[in-house]
């Protein structure tokens, strides 16, 4: 009978000991699986590397073979998770095949004569087969479609863009041209001027010039307008502007409208009537060939020849200009320490002038032959040039009437 309750899970123990051991151990046991379910592979598995680690201890056999029991149990399910890995695996590249297969069967087909197309029917096939072909037809038809639609879409607007970039430039040729005209009609009419107008940025009590009869219709219907640049025989022949800043008219037209042309303008720093060494004209590079579209031509020598003289009329006094240098170079950062040509306006002194010409002439892509001297009057006419990254292209030339 005492033996009986030295028994624990139809195991006999010897002694009272044993058993006693056995005992804790079951308790154990019961405790470590209390709140685990061992038919889950997540649960075996933190229980395997808790035993692993030495989390229990155990003092009989009953708890040796609960910790075999757990490392087999895990062995067993891993092997069962690989299994099903590889089989999930091999139908994912069987599935793969089959796509494959069919996709090449469609093309195959559209890329067969008609009389042989006739010979592959759909009802030969396997009905699975059925299915994947007409999915993929389906799959195909809808891309189609699709393309078919995004294409449509961007066709009305690119037309849409087109007709209304088409329909701005010629409103934006149509003004410049009245502008030509009333400055012909000026210049002929030779009217003397009957409005006094002060220009931008200069002492209120300086007394400014009279306004060249050409300029008095075109300055009444913009107080911004400054002077006017032409190149003969090329398409520069426009306003020049001027504001308070260097962002305005890089996307307003001379009626003051947005228009990504912009204008061409005059460097808010520069003052025609105070006079300074170097006037600066900006104008976009448009691929259109508008503003300074074409100034770029200047890079090859043959086209300077033809065209040496530039026009540059401020709106008090008529001028000519002969090209001197030109030379490419960009937009640098305040940290650079580089020649930046924009910033040349005014030099303090013979040596500082000097050394301005000196640099530019460096850059310069030809030599024209033509110098100057401190106290010649300058103009530069500056695009952006896309060679490199905030590239600019420059016209630099020195005035002679």
């Amino acid at each position: 009978m005492t033996e009986l309750q030295w028994t624990i899970e139809g195991r006999r123990f010897r002694s009272p000991e044993e058993y006693q051991a056995a005992l804790r151990d079951k308790n154990l046991i019961d405790s470590i699986t209390g709140n685990l379910d061992l038919e889950n592979p997540k649960d075996v598995e933190t229980l395997y590397m808790e035993l692993k680690k030495g989390k229990y201890e155990f003092e009989s056999i009953v708890g040796r073979q609960f910790d075999d029991n757990i490392y087999e149990l895990y062995k067993r399910m891993e092997q069962e998770k690989a299994q099903k890995a590889e089989k999930k695996r091999l139908h994912k590249e069987k599935r793969k095949q089959e796509i494959e297969n069919v996709k090449n069967m469609l093309t195959r087909k559209r890329n067969t004569p008609k009389s042989a197309q006739e010979r592959i029917r759909l009802e030969d096939m396997d009905k699975d087969m059925q299915k994947e072909i007409l999915l993929i037809m389906k799959k195909r038809e809808r891309k189609r479609r699709l393309m078919i639609c995004a294409c449509v879409l961007l066709c009305m607007v690119s037309f849409g863009y087109l007709s209304a970039y088409c329909q701005a430039s010629v409103k934006s040729a149509r003004e410049f041209e009245e502008l030509v005209a009333l400055k012909e009609a000026g210049a002929n009419a030779q009217t003397p001027n009957s409005k006094e107008v002060k220009i931008h940025f200069t002492d209120g009590d300086l007394e400014a010039p009279d306004v060249l009869p050409e300029y008095q219709a075109i300055l009444n219907k913009n107080q911004k307008l400054i002077g006017w640049v032409k190149i003969d025989d090329t398409i520069i022949d426009y306003p020049v502007m001027q504001t308070v800043n260097n962002e305005y008219y890089l996307d307003h037209n001379f009626n003051q409208e947005k228009d990504n042309n912009g204008c061409i303008f005059m460097d808010y720093q520069c003052d025609v009537i105070k006079g300074c060494d170097n006037i600066i004209l900006y104008g976009h590079h448009m691929k259109s060939g508008k503003m300074f579209g074409t100034l770029n031509k200047y890079s090859s020598q043959s086209y300077y020849e033809e065209h040496p003289i530039i026009q540059f009329d401020t709106i008090y006094e008529k001028g000519e200009y002969q090209v001197m240098y030109v030379f490419r170079s960009k937009v640098y950062s305040e940290e650079d320490v580089n020649f930046k040509y924009y910033q040349f306006i005014n030099a303090v002194s013979e040596k500082e002038f000097n050394s301005y010409l000196n640099e530019m002439a460096a850059l310069s892509l030809y030599d024209t032959g033509v110098t100057a001297a401190y106290g010649d009057k300058l103009l530069t006419l500056s695009t952006c040039d896309y060679q490199e990254k905030k590239g600019r292209f420059v016209v630099v030339a020195k005035k002679i009437k």
